[in-house]
């Protein structure tokens, strides 16, 4: 097994078939029934130590999951879980457990709920610490009430102790029929003993990306397969700032009863199909808006913008509820759905005015890979976008922050799953992102400033800032204009003012004015920031990048162009000592350049800088970040010069 932070080569291959007799299988749920009597050994085996700093925080002891999966997909899943809380951090973590179902075609019963304190003895959960909740992000829409969290909170958790939670959780009716799928990604806190055990019938192969999960060799008997895997780690190093999401290169199993994707895309396909694409409401929506339009890039953006400001996302995960669009009329009655509703709704309005579109599959998340073998997941396929071949372009309603034309990053450069064709393709890697700002600040003779600010963004990131704006009150407005003051190291006054936020396409610019007290002292040696922007700039996006001093994983790193100027009218009373050098740095990716000039006549300080970052892809290795590692640190050590100028006495 690979070590966290390496990864392994993905192992895919249909796992060879086996059988599984009734003794084996009271064999496997031996291992549920006698995990409890395990505490009486491991109760001062291994005593909790909350002064040391390096322990993790929890343990997972034993998770063992059993699926009974039949063919038409229905699954009886046993869990039985020993977690252990070594530090006080870790009875945060343990001390409340969820089970997620979906109360239409799931039911789950408890079979154990109890802490075994340090001693060994036994504290059960009661009925008062077990409640159903909703899951909070329906939204309370009642087309998604089917969601359910069951809560178990458990009693006397301390360093050193240990929760047990058993369940049964059965599933009547298939999320897709006749099909099974199941993945697991570690939680990252250190495993004893994991064991996942799938019970099929024998004529129902299953296929696996496994990595850092060890096959069992298999066994076949009476009609029945089992197949099982096993995954140990000790502690893991911990994520770094910025780094992709662990499936990336870290462990992972993947499990499924679908072959390929191009079956997954059919059975995805076929269920979809709704007869009321062609509804006469959707039909005179869609002719309404774009009635005075011509071109089908401009239809698809007016049709685009409606659904993405009028029809509310309910941020469900596909997979997590029926993998089945709701009916394109209920959508447009409702104006609320989940991915795959608005990718359903929005490919009739598209059909009612002639562009053809198709959905498309893909992983919402820091993941830049989807498993070999097809199903849904947290870094599998768990959402639902467009795909208009006309326009040759992709599209994402559920981002009412992005602009037509444009992806959110989250969905940028990542592999994707083409329904209609059933074939895989990969969203563009690269958008453009440019931003630029104008900085001028004026020193009176008593030491303060008055400054005003306009910062320009065009790009992708137009309409996410417009979109920011389109949505705060008047109060928050304000509250951002002076966070960005203060995250700039600066105490003072800030007044915001935006373009028109009912725009949708185009550049978007922000004006800030206000004043800063105690800019210059009119006394002694003051080293005065040769700022070209406030928070939010290349100085922001800079500190990002060198989040970390070295890397070993995988980061993020998407590209943007920053223009940024200042021009900063110093009083008499001071004299300018030290002025920073210009610098020029450019390799593989970067290139970045400033200037500085100071005219003693006019007082007039004046800065440029340019900075372009063009990566290619979203994301870096940790062999890209070392090499360009030295010129981000030259750049950052110039965004943070200053000006040093000392009092004089004026004549």
């Amino acid at each position: 097994m690979a070590r966290a932070g390496q990864g392994a080569p993905p192992m895919t291959a249909r796992i060879a078939s086996l059988a599984l007799t009734a003794a084996s299988t009271l064999a496997a749920c031996a291992v549920f029934t006698c995990a409890a009597c395990a505490f009486a050994t491991l109760a001062h085996a291994d005593d909790a130590t909350p002064a040391d700093p390096d322990r993790a925080p929890s343990t997972m002891e034993s998770d063992v999951h059993l699926f009974t999966i039949q063919k038409d997909g229905s699954i009886e899943e046993h869990d039985d879980t020993i977690l252990r809380a070594n530090t006080t951090s870790g009875v945060d973590d343990i001390a409340q457990r969820y089970v997620w179902f979906n109360k239409d075609i799931e039911q789950v019963e408890l079979l154990a709920a109890e802490t075994f304190d340090r001693n060994g003895i036994a504290h059960p959960v009661g009925p008062e610490a077990i409640r159903d909740v909703q899951e909070p992000r329906s939204a309370g829409a009642p087309s998604f009430e089917d969601g359910v969290l069951r809560t178990v909170i458990f009693p006397a958790v301390e360093p050193g102790a240990r929760v047990h939670l058993a369940f049964r959780k059965t599933r009547t009716k298939p999320l897709q029929a006749g099909t099974f799928a199941y993945l697991v990604e570690p939680t990252r806190d250190p495993v004893e003993l994991q064991r996942l055990i799938f019970d099929l019938p024998e004529d129902v192969p299953l296929y696996a990306d496994a990595r850092g999960y060890t096959a069992v060799p298999p066994v076949t008997v009476n009609g029945r397969t089992r197949y099982e895997f096993d995954y140990r780690h000790g502690p893991y190093a911990p994520l770094e700032a910025g780094a992709v999401g662990y499936a990336n290169w870290g462990d992972r199993l993947m499990v499924s009863t679908v072959p390929d994707f191009a079956s997954f895309a059919a059975r995805y396909r076929g269920p979809a199909a709704d007869a009321t694409i062609d509804d006469p409401a959707i039909a005179r929506l869609a002719q309404s808006l774009t009635a005075n339009l011509a071109d089908p890039r401009a239809k698809a953006q007016a049709l685009y913008d409606w659904m993405r400001l009028n029809i509310r996302y309910v941020a469900l995960f596909l997979g997590e509820t029926a993998a089945i669009p709701h009916k394109a009329t209920d959508i447009l009655r409702n104006r609320y759905g989940d991915c795959k509703d608005h990718v359903a709704l929005y490919g009739a309005l598209l059909a009612a005015v002639g562009i053809r579109s198709e959905a498309v599959l893909l992983n919402l998340g820091p993941y830049y890979s989807l498993p070999d073998v097809p199903g849904y997941g947290a870094s599998a396929i768990n959402h639902a976008i467009i795909w208009i071949p006309e326009l040759s372009l992709f599209a994402d309603t559920t981002a009412g922050g992005t602009a037509f034309g444009y992806l959110p990053p989250g969905v940028m450069d990542r592999p994707v799953l083409l329904v209609g064709e059933g074939v895989l393709s990969r969203t563009p890697a690269t958008q453009p992102r440019e931003r630029s700002a104008r900085l001028q600040i004026d020193v009176d003779e008593s030491g303060s400033a008055n400054y005003a600010y306009r910062v320009e963004d065009a790009g992708f990131t137009a309409e996410v800032e417009r979109n920011t704006f389109r949505r705060a009150t008047r109060q928050r407005t304000q509250q951002i204009a002076a966070n960005r003051l203060l995250l700039t190291g600066l105490h003072g006054t800030a007044q915001l003012r935006t373009d028109d936020v009912a725009a949708t396409v185009g550049p978007f610019a922000t004006s800030m004015q206000g004043s800063v007290a105690h800019f210059v002292w009119q006394d002694g040696t003051t080293a005065v920031p040769a700022l070209t922007s406030l928070s939010g700039g290349m100085g922001s996006q800079v500190q990002t990048w060198l989040a970390e001093p070295a890397r070993t994983q995988p980061w993020a790193c998407i590209g943007a162009e920053f223009d940024e100027t200042l021009e900063m009218t110093l009083p008499r009373f001071v004299r300018v000592t030290d002025l920073p050098a210009d610098t020029a740095v450019q390799d593989r990716f970067l290139t970045f350049s400033s200037r500085y000039s100071f005219d003693p006549a006019t007082r007039m300080l004046q800065v440029s800088r340019h900075l372009r970052a063009a990566f290619g892809h979203q994301m870096c290795s940790a062999d890209e970040f070392a090499g360009m590692k030295d010129d981000l640190v030259r750049i950052e050590r110039d965004l943070d010069a200053e000006l040093v100028v000392k009092a004089a006495k004026v004549k």
